[in-house]
């Protein structure tokens, strides 16, 4: 079966930057409520588990591959956290018809953040005849 790999590394300060720059138009325009909702601790929102996010959703974007012409709101592309501790992509709207038209049948995710950096690796599994 082939595959698509992509993989992408964020700083978290940067991401605390555009919490701290744009607030909760920031949150609104990348993450779903579901992030949010895994992204909150006793203390705020976890600006790592943040990062780690929008990792997932640039490495998915990597493996999508939208032409210039494509629209693909951040939302579209949703990590979403399994109470056992891993976490899956689930793609809507415009993300969710490129995976179709590219043939897509599968996305596995893992990410992980230490310190400043947060990393995500996508693995798309197509059908055959695509590439």
């Amino acid at each position: 079966m082939p595959l698509r790999v992509g993989i992408d590394l964020v700083d978290v300060d940067a991401v605390g930057e555009s919490l701290d720059t744009h607030g909760e138009q920031y949150l609104a325009r990348v993450y779903t409520d579901r992030e949010l909702d895994a992204c909150r601790s006793a203390t705020g929102i976890a600006v790592e588990r943040l990062a780690a996010r929008f990792a997932a959703k640039e490495a998915a974007m990597k493996v999508l591959r939208p032409s210039s012409q494509d629209a693909i709101p951040w939302p579209s592309i949703e990590v979403l956290s399994a109470a056992g501790g891993w976490v899956s992509l689930e793609l809507g709207g415009a993300a969710a018809e490129l995976a179709e038209q590219a043939g897509i049948e599968e996305l596995q995710l893992s990410i992980t953040h230490e310190g400043t950096q947060a990393c995500a690796v996508v693995i798309a599994e197509l059908r055959d005849g695509c590439r």
